[in-house]
């Protein structure tokens, strides 16, 4: 409850006709407010002004910028649903992508994984052009036993070995050639799984070959970049 202080007027007196006082009565001030609630008011008012203007500055610093919907692993193509715009205000350090140009990621590839949830960065997109210059793709059917039980993904770096025919001896060094997977689907049947790989333009005879032969078997390398 706020406190109040009164004072009071001198006492006043009127002559009646007989010439003794008459009507004497108290007339009180104007209630007078506390200099520290002013004081606190005024604080509170420039509070505000204050909080208001940084609000106004955040909001014009920011920009819209790409940002990454749902997970999309190294390699895979980019569609629509994985991206979307979102504001934020981001340090010019930071590397951003803009939202006009979020059309012309579309049909692009993921450079590396992209975290849902996370900004992208133009070094995280790359052209979809594959086979580049000097590499070919070659389909390998592949059966249980032929590849890991770790499943496959675009992006993975592995090793085709040639596997020994039937009642061969394994040798210490068997040939190896080193590819890059580009995709990998099931066959119609369900049956074997079906991986593209990129190898060199020079080797891909060779890989082609032993893959028609079905003795070739896939090794996973690390994906540690």
């Amino acid at each position: 409850m706020q406190a109040t202080t009164t004072t009071t007027a001198p006492v006043t007196a009127t002559p009646g006709p007989n010439g003794h006082a008459v009507g004497s009565h108290l007339v009180p001030s104007k209630l007078r407010r506390r200099p520290l609630m002013a004081l606190a008011w005024a604080s509170l008012v420039l509070f505000g002004a204050g909080l208001g203007v940084v609000v106004w500055m955040g909001s014009t610093t920011s920009s819209e910028v790409v940002a990454v919907r749902a997970a999309v692993d190294r390699g895979e193509l980019i569609t629509p649903e994985d991206l979307m715009v979102v504001r934020v205000s981001v340090d010019p350090a930071v590397q951003v992508v803009p939202s006009s140009q979020l059309d012309t990621l579309v049909g692009q590839r993921a450079a590396s994984d992209l975290s849902a949830g996370t900004l992208l960065s133009p070094a995280q997109v790359q052209p979809d052009v594959l086979p580049r210059t000097g590499e070919s793709v070659v389909g390998l059917a592949l059966a249980v036993g032929q590849l890991p039980a770790e499943p496959l993904r675009a992006g993975d770096r592995v090793r085709l070995v040639q596997t020994p025919g039937e009642q061969a001896e394994v040798t210490t060094t068997p040939v190896t050639i080193d590819a890059t997977v580009q995709s990998v689907t099931n066959s119609p049947d369900g049956q074997l799984v079906v991986v593209d790989v990129v190898v060199p333009s020079a080797k891909a005879a060779e890989v082609a070959a032993r893959a028609a032969t079905g003795r070739v078997a896939v090794v996973l390398d690390s994906r540690e970049r």
